[in-house]
């Protein structure tokens, strides 16, 4: 097996360090705009099983010619460049698998599902850990029940020491996070798609120490195209970014004021774009360069299973890997990127053609997986016990969230 990761970034560099971890993988190339040093994870691999090369993805002739050879592209670029790069790679006769994160360019890929199925290749869009992991375990809940009534996710990545007044550190593109705060959220509400406004919701969530109690609002993105699947079949389903309390107030504030706008403006004779100077004004404010992060998510389902009431949680927590240099943001969504590319590559998604990972991915092989690069889902449930997958870490729990 041969693969290309296109991007070189934080989450790129997880998934090629993953993919150089399985002795089946013959080559990785890790392609990049910049060429540039590796992560230090990578550094043993380079000469070896590892290669890099500089890429303009505007280019296609460069894309197509990097993609020559290969068994599988990995995108990890930022979304807007997702449509073209899995266009070129089904072309190619690719599997292709991306981070996502933008669902209007996840529907733009559902285009190419014929092409895809002609050409016998995968294409797997929002595959990181949300969109990503998250809809993997949602689905997988949604298939324990007969009934389902409500499908919750909540998902954060954190400090592990918050400093004010943000309480927040760049675990990913911060362009990335701030489109999430002004981006409408879709949900299902009754059971219809429903346009509700980013930072609403607000909500108190508690996780054991040492996370503790934390703030729940509503974001776009993370719950991918799975309102569309389950509208007038799933009552409710929603997804909310998780971050210290307070966060979300002064991030409405600053929304509110117009720091975030992205159109250009006149100052001092100069076109300037409020969100861009934002970001370069808070970037090396919120950039901690020891990694030490976390990642916090949890999914619930509920729903009847023969006749009785049932609610199926999964809990997530994972760290920053001093061993590696990887933090967990890296972690979850780079390994959940390698994982299906592997996946793909050995026959082991649902069939040819375009599909989200709860579409695609067989939740209880990629939750062996996750457990595998020591990322671990805790399961829990009220009601009868059932027999658990051998994936799966299980206990009982009280509810703790208001």
């Amino acid at each position: 097996m041969k693969f290309l990761i296109l991007g070189g970034g934080t989450q790129g560099s997880a998934a090629a360090y993953d993919l150089l971890r399985d002795d089946a993988v013959e080559e990785v190339v890790m392609a990049d705009a910049r060429s540039g040093q590796v992560h230090r994870a990578l550094r043993p691999h380079l000469g070896g099983r590892l290669r890099t090369r500089v890429l303009d993805a505007e280019s296609e002739g460069d894309v197509r010619e990097a993609m020559a050879g290969t068994t599988g592209v990995l995108c990890a670029l930022p979304y807007y460049f997702n449509y073209a790069m899995a266009r070129l790679a089904v072309e190619s006769g690719l599997h292709y698998t991306d981070l996502g994160g933008n669902t209007e360019i996840v529907l733009q890929q559902r285009s190419l599902d014929s092409a895809a199925r002609a050409k016998g290749v995968s294409l797997v869009p929002d595959t990181g850990l949300a969109p990503g992991i998250v809809n993997v375990l949602a689905q997988a809940g949604i298939d324990e029940l007969d009934e389902t009534d409500s499908v919750r996710m909540w998902v954060g990545g954190l400090p592990r020491s918050p400093k004010p007044p943000l309480h927040y550190q760049i675990v990913y593109s911060l362009e990335g996070v701030l489109d999430y705060y002004v981006t409408p959220a879709v949900v299902l509400a009754e059971g219809w798609r429903t346009q509700v406004e980013a930072l609403s919701g607000m909500e108190e969530v508690a996780f054991p120490e040492p996370v503790g109690r934390l703030e729940a609002f509503y974001t776009a993105g993370g719950i991918s195209t799975m309102p569309r699947r389950y509208e007038g079949r799933i009552p409710v389903m929603e997804y909310k970014t998780l971050r210290y309390p307070g966060h979300a107030a002064i991030m409405r504030a600053v929304r509110d004021l117009g720091l975030l706008d992205e159109e250009a403006v006149d100052f001092g004779g100069a076109r300037i774009s409020p969100r861009k100077f934002f970001i370069d004004r808070v970037t090396p404010r919120l950039t901690n360069d020891r990694g030490d992060d976390m990642v916090v998510a949890r999914v619930e389902v509920a729903g009847r299973r023969r006749g009785r009431d049932v609610r199926i949680r999964y809990d997530v927590v994972d760290y920053y890997d001093d061993a590696t240099g990887l933090t967990a943001m890296a972690r979850t969504t780079g390994f959940s990127l390698s994982i299906t590319a592997l996946l793909q590559a050995m026959g082991e998604t649902a069939g040819t053609g375009t599909g989200t990972p709860d579409e695609a991915i067989p939740p209880a092989r990629f939750l062996e997986e996750l457990a595998n690069r020591g990322i671990r889902v805790i399961r829990s449930e009220r009601g009868p016990p059932v027999a658990q997958p051998p994936s799966f870490a299980s206990h009982r729990y009280v509810e703790t969230t208001t």
